[in-house]
């Protein structure tokens, strides 16, 4: 809507306060902020779109999981070598 009627408005702010009272949003800042994220995922604007960034999260909590992953099986194999060291105790089994 931002985009249809900007001619009709001398300036962007003009804009996006008619439309914002039009639309019943109480802060045209909000809807700046629309028209923005709308403007970067169309590729209008340079910036890191939104489904660019949820895959960016998902690709970060999942490092998290891995890298606490790894840290228990450190320390588990740490654990496990120490008991191995124990004279007298013989080892059985595998992995």
């Amino acid at each position: 809507m931002v985009a249809e009627v900007r001619g009709d408005y001398p300036n962007e702010s003009a804009v996006l306060r008619a439309v914002a009272q039009k639309l019943g949003i109480g802060s045209a800042e909000t809807l700046r902020n629309w028209v923005k994220r709308d403007e970067i995922d169309s590729g209008q604007r340079p910036g890191t779109a939104t489904e660019e960034s949820a895959q960016i999260k998902a690709m970060k909590k999942e490092i998290a999981e891995l890298k606490r992953a790894n840290d228990i099986l450190k320390a588990a194999a740490v654990r496990s070598m120490g008991r191995c060291n124990i004279p007298g105790r013989k080892v059985t089994g595998g992995v």
